[in-house]
């Protein structure tokens, strides 16, 4: 596979396109890494399964025979080859349900035997799936991180056993092709820089702000809290945080978190969700409160559901950065040029939507919402 791929992607308004080089392994093209501060990779709408672009590409990729000293080199399509897809949480979560179906449907189209198992939000659960997969006879691994720092038992059996692991969406503790291939996800930090360029131009710049911070101990939630608190303090001094707390990714302890701080800071007129699950247990909360959504209090959000980007529509929450969940295409390129000769990059960054007034309604009426 060559390590350059020309994939089709749009521009941030969604209606011109454009091509971009995606580098899967650290060639002359891709030497320079994108610097943290670029948020570029989370600004387009397009085809999100083909909407890539590779950063922190400098030096050699990744390849079987130089990951953790060397392990067998595989046939992807061969039949007595299985891939495991370890998925971390319910997919009634609909970034989780477009993100497993991703994966099902591209070892599908291509021949790839895939066994899979889901762990429900529990990381020791998913350590054991891992391993009962292994057992079964997997031979490389894709991965959809529970938390960054719980799968050291998972991934040391993997490691014993010479298994590759391919990270998605969250990383994990560990050294890329040592203990993990690669990792393939957003840019949660530049996420959370534009979320919060939306928030300061909601409130005219001047506002206090309440924080949904996500479930503590990954880094989309450390990255999303520390991106979005770089960019007020070098860009928006006007807005202040007067509360933050996790609400665990989830829509209820989002509804209760954004009650008791409203209790507290009766004064919170903008609100940064760090992901949309919350960003709706908010807005439940805030009209609980007799406030109006996207009126009394402003509401930024990360995710990009269906639900959400309605709400953009509607007014209820000013805008939503995507986190695109359609890794399927870019985990098999990646996986086959990792048994190929070009190798993967240790961190490759998927295409984001970025969904505001102006593009929201188009964005649902094209099918480009999950």
């Amino acid at each position: 596979m060559p390590a350059h791929l020309r994939v089709s992607t749009l521009t941030r308004s969604a209606t011109a396109a454009t091509i971009v080089v995606v580098c899967l392994a650290g060639t002359a093209a891709c030497a320079k890494s994108a610097p943290k501060a670029a948020a570029s990779g989370a600004t387009s709408t397009g085809t999100a399964a083909q909407q890539v672009v590779a950063t922190s590409a400098s030096g050699p990729g990744c390849t079987y025979q130089t990951y953790g000293g060397g392990v067998p080199q595989l046939n992807l399509t061969d039949p007595s080859t299985i891939v495991g897809f370890s998925q971390s949480e319910s997919t009634s979560n609909p970034f989780r349900s477009t993100e497993t179906d991703s994966i099902t449907n591209q070892a599908k189209s291509l021949g790839i035997k895939l066994i899979q198992r889901n762990a429900n939000a529990d990381v020791n659960a998913q350590n054991s799936q891992i391993e009962d997969m292994i057992a079964q006879g997997a031979k490389v691994l894709i991965v959809a991180p529970e938390n960054s720092d719980g799968l050291g038992p998972a991934l040391a059996e993997a490691k014993a056993k010479k298994i590759p692991v391919l990270t998605i969406d969250r990383t994990v503790t560990g050294t890329a092709c040592g203990d993990y291939i690669a990792f393939i996800g957003s840019n949660f930090y530049g996420q959370a820089q534009i979320a919060a360029d939306d928030l300061a131009a909601a409130t005219n710049n001047q506002a206090k702000v309440a924080i949904l911070s996500g479930t503590p101990g990954n880094n989309v939630s450390s990255d999303r809290t520390s991106g979005f608190q770089d960019q007020l303090k070098a860009k928006y001094p006007g807005l202040t945080v007067v509360a933050s707390q996790t609400g665990k990714f989830d829509q209820t302890d989002g509804q209760s978190v954004m009650a008791q701080m409203l209790q507290a800071n009766p004064g919170i007129n903008a609100v940064y969700a760090e992901n949309d699950e919350m960003a709706l247990g908010a807005i439940q909360a805030i009209i609980a409160a007799g406030k109006v959504p996207g009126k009394d209090i402003k509401i930024v959000s990360i995710d990009g559901t269906q639900q959400a980007v309605q709400d953009v529509v509607s007014g209820s929450i000013y805008a939503d950065v995507e986190t695109n969940p359609r890794f399927g295409p870019l985990a098999f390129q990646s996986l086959q040029a990792f048994y190929g000769t070009t190798g993967v990059s240790s961190k490759v960054i998927i295409k984001d939507s970025h969904f505001t007034q102006a593009n929201a309604q188009q964005a649902l009426a094209g099918g480009q919402v999950y």
